[in-house]
């Protein structure tokens, strides 16, 4: 495997900060590997394009927490070792922080200062010539159809930096063994039912496309722009090979989940202001109608009592008696 060495020993790669044990990455292969193979039926196509060395990005569509075990599979019999960038929390897990330090795994800090330090991280694997997973979508796919949500732009920043080379790859079959927990309650998505679902023998297809030709971009300033448009680019190729994996035309428009949330948030709010404004009026309906009750009160007794209205303290004028 590329970048491996003999020997338990921790390995420095490239250039400093990138480091492994080459001891846990056998161990890993040693247990993963036939179990993998025992789990998981097979469909793969086009392991040759990816990279036998080098820094490379594999970039992939996420449509399941278990999909990771599946491309890295793939992609170690493909001729390399995977390098994800994993939730920094899972670092903190016994045993298996281990082993994501041990094997080289980068932690991503979200939401902190240290956000940064997984880009840093990667860019040093890459020079080190790591192969680099990515899941450009950011989390497993909202789409209800499954199909790849628009990109966020790590990978192309990183294949523009390094120049390093971005490998799309389509997956098919993990939503099938483990549904995403958080996915749409509709359309496929909804139609899955949660949990784990070894039996009957899941079939995983993966396919890799020729590198994605990002030379356009090469010399311009990576900007919202130019990292927008690589990104778009790189989504499409995974998306094309997806169509192909399932035998289905891919949407013309890809789901966008951060305009959906706030599409969704403001008919919220609408439905919030209509409500509010519902209440208002109920409640100006009530005061006019107490109002209008009010003036009435001034010619109607404040109190009928069973002896009649004069009995209300107030009795009606009488004619004067004629001067005799």
């Amino acid at each position: 495997m590329s970048g491996a060495k003999q020997g338990g020993a921790p390995s420095q790669e490239g250039p400093p900060g990138h480091r492994y044990s080459p001891g846990w990455r056998m161990l890993t292969i040693a247990i993963l590997r036939p179990l993998l193979f025992g789990l998981l039926g097979r469909d793969w196509r086009g392991r040759g394009n990816v990279p036998k060395k080098g820094g490379v990005i594999i970039a992939a569509n996420h449509i399941s927490e278990s999909d990771p075990l599946a491309l890295a599979h793939f992609v170690y019999e493909s001729g390399r070792y995977p390098v994800y960038l994993a939730k920094s929390t899972l670092f903190d897990v016994r045993f298996f922080g281990a082993v994501l330090r041990g094997t080289g795994q980068i932690p991503v800090y979200r939401d902190s200062a240290d956000a940064a330090l997984a880009l840093r991280d990667a860019e040093k694997a890459l020079l080190a010539g790591e192969c680099l997973m990515f899941y450009p979508e950011g989390s497993c796919t909202r789409d209800p159809e499954l199909w790849p949500m628009t990109g966020q732009t790590g990978a192309a920043r990183m294949a523009l930096k390094t120049g390093a080379k971005v490998v799309p790859v389509a997956s098919w079959g993990a939503h099938e063994l483990m549904p995403y927990r958080k996915g749409e309650q509709k359309g496929l998505a909804g139609s899955l039912k949660k949990g784990v679902h070894p039996l009957p023998r899941k079939k995983m297809k993966v396919i890799a496309g020729p590198p994605v030709d990002l030379s356009r971009y090469a010399g311009l300033p990576l900007d919202r722009e130019t990292l927008r448009a690589a990104t778009d680019d790189i989504m499409a190729a995974i998306t094309a090979l997806l169509g192909e994996l399932r035998g289905e035309e891919p949407p013309a428009v890809p789901f966008d989940h951060h305009k959906v949330l706030e599409e969704r948030r403001r008919a919220a709010e609408a439905d919030a202001a209509g409500a509010t404004a519902d209440a208002v009026a109920g409640l100006a309906a009530d005061a006019v109608a107490d109002g209008v009750a009010d003036a009435a009160g001034g010619a109607v007794p404040e109190q009928a009592g069973p002896a009649g209205p004069e009995s209300a303290g107030w009795r009606a004028a009488e004619p004067k008696a004629a001067d005799s």
